[in-house]
């Protein structure tokens, strides 16, 4: 898959999903679309089948983080939704990550793109030492959680923007990096600690960008769907 724009449908309900995802119907290419925990958790496998008959490529966002045979068995169900990336947390150990491989593999040995999360783009310096009793900076933090998670197999991580260009060179080109924390250039930076426009992030060599507000919350969606890809994939 090569570079491309995920919209983050944060959606409480199939039929606000459903509603939104309608005003791109008329589009050449549906949009890939990310399915986080609130739309999981309301409406189940269901709604992954639903969005995968209707064409879209998939990223399940349920960022996994347990024992490594707890993991390996929820990847093995998760295997089955045919969806094209599913992530973990990279802080659940390089055990946890590789059982997660195990599980996610099928026994005709296709998978989706598995990838880590780093840091949540909402943690910055003070909460990481605050919070989580990390004390080394953040980019160091990220960058050894990318590493880690390359050498448990993964295909790339989750991370912000600021980063994308360092895991590259960390991990190599090859290496993915998912990136939320978008926002345009006279938006809204809401509750993102560590952001970016889509033109920025395309310089600096994202291979995707996570939209959510500034694509769902828009007066007109299409357009600022359109506008993050121009800038973005163009």
């Amino acid at each position: 898959m090569g570079k491309d724009v995920i919209i983050a449908c944060d959606f409480a309900s199939a039929e606000a999903t459903f509603s939104f995802l309608d005003k791109f119907a008329e589009l050449p290419r549906k949009p890939f679309v990310k399915i986080g925990m609130e739309l999981y958790y309301a409406e189940g496998p269901a709604i992954v089948r639903e969005i995968k008959r209707r064409g879209h490529k998939i990223f399940l966002d349920l960022k996994l983080h347990d024992i490594p045979n707890t993991v390996k068995k929820a990847m093995t169900v998760l295997s089955r939704l045919d969806v094209d990336i599913v992530n973990l947390h990279a802080a659940g150990t390089t055990a946890m990550m590789k059982a997660a491989l195990e599980g996610l593999t099928r026994e005709d040995g296709t998978r989706p793109l598995l990838i880590a999360v780093t840091q949540l783009t909402s943690t910055d310096q003070e909460a990481l030492e605050r919070d989580i009793l990390i004390e080394k900076p953040i980019d160091e933090v990220v960058m050894h959680y990318a590493l880690t998670a390359k050498n448990a197999g993964l295909d790339g991580v989750v991370c912000s923007p600021l980063e994308a260009e360092k895991v590259h060179s960390v991990c190599g080109a090859e290496f993915l990096t998912v990136t939320p924390g978008i926002r345009f250039a006279d938006g809204a930076v809401g509750d993102q600690k560590r952001v970016m426009t889509p033109a920025a992030a395309n310089k600096i060599g994202s291979d995707y960008i996570v939209v959510g507000r500034p694509v769902t919350q828009a007066e007109d969606p299409v357009k600022a769907y359109l506008r993050c890809v121009a800038e973005f994939v163009d």
